[in-house]
């Protein structure tokens, strides 16, 4: 493996504007949420400041729990013991409990936030930053994590579905024997079958599976798994759960930057609901409030103020966070710096901004999460023999194939020469028109547009005539696209992480940790 190029993200088309303008600070009032050391040095006074010691015994008591029945590697018992530091702080990531680990960007996050956490250990080494995976273990939508992808097969299962996912208890483990049909010959495919069958064995949770994928992949680097789905964290929200149902204040708060995004970037990734809460019973489901009751939408269950506000105070665990309040949630719970997410998750996170302000919770810096791409040399060398780099393949694709077919035409350069002539002599003509009479000029303008669009047609039926020619390239084109951009994805959003660790086990992950550059948002490539 080699590590071969990197395309910064503003370099990128496909990368949303919403995103390069966060990083390049042209959005007012985020500043101070991007990353660099200055804005580190502020966080780490910020949440020392917010984060109090009895949160911090909660914390340590839960994660010292969560992570009970597992071997610790050391680097993990001393980022625990850690915790309870007034000078620890944490560094995260978070992702659904997709099967198996879903499209391999899960991988890349997790050790993003693994070397952002090193890499914070150097810079600051009066404090301690210890890495740390949130669990997403109560979302309900089962059908977008049950199944994942590799080059040959796509792995499914089915459960009962529609309560949170982390309880959900795989019964179909038929995609297992499959997936060791696929695996068995390759060279670390013993490993990730074992792997496989350790996490999902006959009993285990969706977050005791997940939990041990996890622990097994990144152990030794010392990284910490939290679930939230725990009555002691959620005590500590009683406060705010309680303002959510009696004051809707996310929704209220959220306005002013919503309009302001939606008006510049379109529609934004999430829209705040007036209660932001889930209720938990069998089914996770909306709260909503329909006159003075409290509706469980989809049930026969109501509550009276009164009467949900007592179920809060002794039940706290049976009310859940909406993806707007999670990020509230964890940083309640957490002594948070950073989080590292994917473009949509930055995009949310954005949102909140006032609330943030509004409860008096430290806004953490938010990094969108690097992306990487493994290609095999001889793809590298095809993209080379058409004269192309592979970030070419990050443009416009129909616009970098029409510059390829296009490329030794004879016909257009005369018809490019023959327009811009037209168009000068046009330029020319307006001049003495407008002059003599606007409305003659008017007619010398209307003439000009119509007489150009003939050279758009002309193009155009150059460009199919030259791809009924040219048809053996641009199925070459278009295959070498697909090499790179499998199912005209980002290969990340597709693959699951057992493509690359078959062949090259732990070496894979500790190459992925290595090409990383924490202070750029940028997509690594790398030849395999």
């Amino acid at each position: 493996m080699k590590k071969i190029a990197n395309i910064p993200f503003l370099e990128i088309e496909s990368i949303p504007l919403l995103i390069k303008d966060f990083l390049t600070q042209k959005i007012p009032g985020f500043e101070e949420s991007v990353f660099n050391l200055e804005n580190i040095e502020k966080q780490f006074q910020l949440k020392k400041q917010s984060f109090s010691s009895e949160n911090r015994n909660v914390l340590f008591d839960v994660l010292q729990e969560q992570h009970s029945g597992f071997h610790l590697a050391e680097k993990q018992e001393l980022n625990l013991k850690l915790i309870q530091d007034e000078n620890t702080f944490t560094v995260t990531t978070g992702h659904q409990l997709n099967l198996f680990s879903g499209p391999v960007f899960f991988i890349y996050k997790i050790l993003q936030t693994i070397k952002l956490a090193s890499f914070l250990n150097e810079k600051f080494p009066n404090r301690k930053t210890v890495p740390l995976f949130w669990m997403a273990s109560e979302d309900h939508d089962f059908e977008e994590i049950n199944h994942f992808k590799t080059e040959n097969h796509y792995y499914e299962t089915q459960a009962k579905s529609g309560g949170v996912v982390g309880t959900i208890i795989l019964e179909d483990h038929f995609f297992i024997s499959e997936f060791e049909k696929e695996f068995k010959d390759a060279v670390f495919g013993t490993e990730l079958i074992l792997l496989l069958k350790r996490a999902y064995k006959k009993g285990n949770s969706l977050s005791q599976a997940t939990r041990t994928l996890v622990q097994e992949l990144f152990a030794e680097y010392g990284l910490l798994i939290l679930d939230g789905d725990n009555k002691l964290l959620k005590s500590e929200m009683k406060g705010l759960f309680k303002t959510e149902l009696v004051q809707q204040d996310l929704v209220k708060t959220t306005q002013e930057t919503i309009t302001y995004l939606t008006d510049k970037y379109g529609k934004v990734q999430v829209n705040p609901r007036d209660i932001n809460l889930f209720y938990l019973t069998e089914t996770r489901n909306r709260i909503e409030l329909i006159g003075d009751r409290y509706q469980i939408v989809d049930t026969n269950i109501t509550f009276s103020k009164e009467e949900i506000l007592a179920e809060l105070e002794n039940h706290p665990e049976k009310f859940s966070p909406n993806a707007l309040m999670r990020p509230v949630y964890q940083e309640t719970i957490l002594p948070n710096l950073a989080y590292i997410g994917g473009n949509a998750e930055i995009m949310y996170w954005l949102e909140l901004k006032d609330y943030f302000s509004k409860i008096e919770t430290p806004f953490p810096l938010l990094i969108p999460r690097n992306s990487m791409l493994f290609l095999a040399e001889k793809t590298v060398s095809k993209t080379k023999s058409f004269g192309l780099e592979v970030k070419d393949f990050f443009r416009n694709f129909a616009s970098v194939t029409n510059e390829i077919l296009l490329e030794k035409n004879e016909i257009l350069p005369l018809l490019n020469k023959d327009e811009a002539f037209l168009e000068k002599h046009f330029e020319d003509l307006a001049l003495s028109a407008n002059a003599t009479d606007p409305t003659f000029g008017n007619l010398v303008q209307a003439e000009k547009t119509r007489q150009l669009k003939s050279f758009d047609r002309m193009r155009k039926r150059l460009l199919r005539a030259e791809k009924i020619k040219q048809s053996e390239k641009l199925e070459r084109l278009e295959n070498l696209f697909l090499k790179i951009h499998p199912g005209k994805v980002w290969q990340e959003r597709s693959y699951n992480f057992s493509v690359f660790y078959a062949d090259f086990g732990k070496e894979w992950l500790q190459n992925c940790y290595d090409g990383i550059d924490v202070q750029n948002s940028e997509l690594i490539i790398f030849t395999i």
